[in-house]
């Protein structure tokens, strides 16, 4: 790999890994929550979570990743308070930039997470309550067990959708080269450079690479999935 990809490529692969998977395993207990709230629950107002959970999907990327960076700047209500509390800055970091793909990943991860819960017959859970299971011991026991493949799916298109990922990560975390600059950034600078045309296409064709098998791996779990439940 080393002699395919020069320093600046092989970094923003580096980042582009740590920012995806970060981004993924923080937000996958989130969407399994709510992704098992909305397979499950009734109740007044679900819609209003529906709407808010898929607004990054219609919103522009740069719209969500400047809220983000209003938020989580150093004089922002959220940023002022971590850098006070704890000390963090979060804006112009990798931190941001995984933030920023949870934020967009995270819609496809509830939603494949709610397909995961709906595929689980409620019976099943009924019958451990009925035999003095709580809420959370069928839950574990019973529905999180039945739903892992899905689940499994779920994180792998966060992962993939967080390789991807461009519009928020520059408002929140810019880019800088070792430090933010991801695959989608470094492919933007390179595509700016009058003598970048060929590694360019090098990014290009190993995003695709990675995407394609991130999809494989998440329609071969689904499937897995699903014929499981048939049987």
């Amino acid at each position: 790999m080393g002699g395919l990809l020069t320093g600046e490529e092989w970094s923003a692969l580096r980042l582009s890994f740590q920012v995806a998977a970060c981004a993924a395993l923080a937000g996958l207990p989130w969407a399994i929550a709510v992704g098992y709230l909305l397979a499950r629950a009734s109740f007044m107002g679900k819609w209003v979570i529906e709407v808010l959970v898929n607004l990054p999907l219609v919103l522009p990327p740069v719209v969500t990743g400047y809220l983000l960076l209003v938020c989580l700047a150093p004089r922002g209500p959220l940023g002022s308070l971590l850098e006070a509390w704890f000390g963090w800055r979060i804006v112009f970091t990798w931190w941001g930039a995984a933030l920023a793909s949870t934020v967009m990943s995270f819609p496809l991860m509830v939603r494949a997470a709610r397909l995961a819960f709906q595929g689980v017959d409620p019976r099943l859970e009924m019958a451990a309550r009925g035999l003095g299971a709580g809420p959370l011991a069928a839950f574990f026991t019973i529905s999180l067990p039945l739903a892992q493949r899905g689940l499994i799916a779920a994180w792998t298109l966060g992962f993939a959708r967080g390789l991807g990922e461009f519009g928020a990560t520059i408002m929140v975390a810019g880019n800088i080269e070792g430090q933010t600059r991801t695959i989608p950034l470094a492919i933007y600078t390179l595509a700016n450079r009058p003598d970048g045309g060929p590694q360019s296409w090098r990014l290009v064709a190993l995003s695709i690479l990675l995407a394609c098998g991130a999809l494989i791996a998440s329609e071969f779990l689904e499937r897995k999935r699903t014929a499981y439940d048939v049987a």
